[in-house]
């Protein structure tokens, strides 16, 4: 990793202190976006938008579970004309949450809706572009030629928007981007920012500004460094609209609310992001109470202890580069990172502790089975073992208590900073250190730098946690200190879904940067261990760094979708959950299945009433299968390709 001066790679206001970035406020009907104003919850209807009394009551549902601004989407001049009567009737029921037109390929609609609802949603991917995959090079002469017929598609909506003091969302979708920005930028967060800002510049030609941004992707890593990007590069323009963050596709279920904290939490974090959506596979009322979790936790986030500043940032926050640890056991190095299960708060340890854990013990067979989330390490505290630990599996505990076992295999000391340089008895081959910030010495560093049996355990006691592990990170950068580190976070008094959310921004948002080999959550009182092992596990898988299981990649539909969504992805889960490794695509219709098919290993895409086109990544394999048998043939595809394994 390289250092470079924080101008050169500067994305929010401060790496070191809570504080949102400044945006513009943009009114949309009677609330306003940015600015001063808090960070808005949305979803977005998944009724068929001409079914107007389905819509108005699902729009209810949602504003009384606390959504303020609902969107529908408009997929011809039919749907964009019917939001009129959709407004009408909501408005008559006695809300006044303003309404947003989804717009793709249809300019016209667009341009009906701008004068009925409060904002528009463009994707300029599909909006007076296109998107076939074709590979060209366009000559400066063409690629103008491409911008100034866009230019013409696009003026007659900024007009409108701009006389009806319409609102709008210029929102990329990685899956959606135009040949046009592939040929020329690639398949990158470059290509999404740069895709947003063509059509940026012509409302700013116009003196149009009334605009939120959003820079949307599946995968976590790609949106976190294209929304950094973004930042980056309007700062450097000296302009600041208002941004609107989401995970898209983000799935279901436990999966789809960490891989929407790491994305969503790890830009929340250092203060961007003024409205957010959080994209799950099901009812959009239950999106609602997750995207409130999210941002409720930066209403008191200003008045944490303070952080030294950074002056130099060693790492490219628009890449992925893992930072380089050496080789500790089965740490640091190329391992995948590690997950340690906290065991130190049980009364007692037996066998049936370990169940949640990944390992079953079977006591007619006297063997262990282990599962694909099974954990590497256990922190016992002060406690012993009385029975034999599966070889796969290593203890550590407080260092007076491991001392009185020492002589036992995969047995190692939790040591202090202290202990450490006062060289305390330790173990020849692995020893756990614990430090905050603070302790992070010179001494100390050199210390951990010069043995090559310790592995920190980095904890945090500061409001704002990330900011502060990240600072220790970056200090052993500097100090070219190789130690391999595992993140620890305490979580206290919290239900379940607020731990899962909590931990994913928290150790996801560090991953996703590439720092971090292994993984510690340690509750009190805040969900079972099968949760914390699964919010370990889902925490890597999201981030990509370890992967123990199926990924599904499944819009949150819309009134576009062409089948029941969640039906569908809980089929396609039934018969393929077992798949470790394994990437699929479930896309109710065509807006972003092609590009996000790109991301997956298969993709089962609706393409019309009753029917299904299987991919293969971006390719079209079979079109028009049956809906009845597109599950089978799905699996057939995935056999055919030498990815199937049978279920155990």
């Amino acid at each position: 990793m390289t250092t470079a001066s924080l101008i050169d790679r500067q994305y929010c206001p401060s790496l070191t202190r809570y504080e949102r970035w400044p945006t513009r406020a943009v009114r949309v009907g009677g609330i306003g976006i940015g600015g001063d104003h808090p960070i808005r919850v949305q979803s977005m209807t998944t009724t068929d938008t001409m079914d107007t009394a389905a819509t108005v009551a699902q729009s209810i549902r949602m504003i009384e579970a606390g959504c303020e601004l609902v969107r529908i989407t408009a997929p011809s001049r039919d749907e964009a004309e019917n939001l009129a009567e959709i407004k009408k009737r909501i408005r008559a029921a006695g809300f006044d949450t303003p309404l947003v037109a989804d717009i793709h390929f249809t300019p016209n609609a667009a341009e009906t809706a701008a004068r009925i609802v409060e904002k528009v949603r463009i994707n300029p991917g599909n909006y007076a572009d296109k998107k076939k995959f074709d590979v060209r090079e366009y000559t400066d002469a063409q690629y103008d030629a491409e911008l100034e017929r866009i230019r013409k598609r696009f003026l007659p909506l900024v007009h409108i928007c701009k006389e009806n003091g319409t609102a709008m969302r210029i929102g990329t979708n990685h899956g959606s981007l135009s040949d046009r920005i592939l040929n020329r930028y690639g398949d990158t967060p470059l290509g999404m920012v740069e895709s947003a800002f063509e059509f940026l510049r012509i409302c700013r030609d116009e003196g149009y500004h009334d605009i939120v941004l959003s820079m949307k992707a599946s995968n976590p890593q790609v949106m976190v460094q294209a929304y950094r990007l973004l930042v980056h590069r309007m700062m450097e323009q000296g302009w600041d609209y208002p941004l609107h963050l989401g995970v898209t596709e983000a799935g279901d279920g436990e999966d789809g609310r960490v891989k929407s904290a790491v994305g969503i939490g790890a830009l929340l974090e250092d203060g961007l992001g003024d409205t957010i959506r959080v994209s799950l596979t099901e009812d959009p009322e239950a999106e609602i109470p997750v995207a409130k979790a999210l941002a409720d936790r930066y209403s008191v986030r200003r008045g944490h202890d303070p952080i030294p500043e950074v002056h130099r940032l060693p790492i490219d926050p628009f890449g992925h580069t893992r930072r380089t640890a050496r080789e500790v056991l089965n740490l640091g190095a190329r391992h995948v990172p590690v997950v340690v299960a906290d065991l130190s708060t049980k009364a007692r340890i037996t066998p049936a502790t370990l169940f949640p854990w990944g390992y079953h013990y079977s006591v007619p067979l006297d063997k262990w089975h282990l599962t694909d989330q099974a954990c590497d390490y256990l922190f016992l505290g002060d406690h012993h073992l009385d029975f034999e630990l599966p070889g796969t599996l290593s203890v550590v505990q407080e260092h007076g208590t491991w001392l009185k076992d020492r002589n036992k295999p995969r047995h190692y000391p939790l040591v202090s900073a202290a202990d450490l340089l006062a060289n305390v008895p330790v173990h020849r081959d692995l020893n756990f250190v614990y430090a905050t910030l603070k302790d992070l010495t010179a001494e100390l560093i050199a210390a951990l730098d010069e043995d090559d049996s310790c592995v920190l355990l980095l904890d945090t006691l500061n409001g704002h946690g990330l900011a502060e592990q990240r600072a220790a990170f970056f200090r052993l950068l500097e100090a070219k200190c190789s130690v391999p580190v595992v993140i620890g976070r305490d979580y206290v008094n919290l239900d379940p879904e607020h731990l899962m959310l909590h931990a994913s921004t928290d150790l996801g948002a560090l991953l996703l940067d590439g720092l971090g080999d292994g993984v510690m959550i340690c509750p009190e009182n805040s969900g079972g261990d099968d949760v914390v092992c699964r919010t370990a596990f889902g925490i890597l898988q999201a981030t990509r760094t370890r992967i123990s299981k199926t990924e599904y990649i499944s819009c949150p539909s819309c009134g576009r979708t062409l089948f029941d969504l969640q039906e569908t992805t809980a089929r396609i889960r039934a018969r393929t959950s077992h798949l470790k490794g394994v990437k699929i695509g479930i896309m109710g219709c065509i807006v972003n299945g092609p590009g996000e098919m790109a991301d997956a290993d298969f993709g089962y895409v609706g393409t019309g009433p009753g029917v299904v086109t299987l991919y293969r990544e971006k390719d079209v394999v079979k079109r028009n299968v049956p809906s009845a048998d597109a599950v089978d043939e799905l699996i057939a595809l995935i056999k055919q390709h030498g990815m199937w394994v049978e279920p155990a």
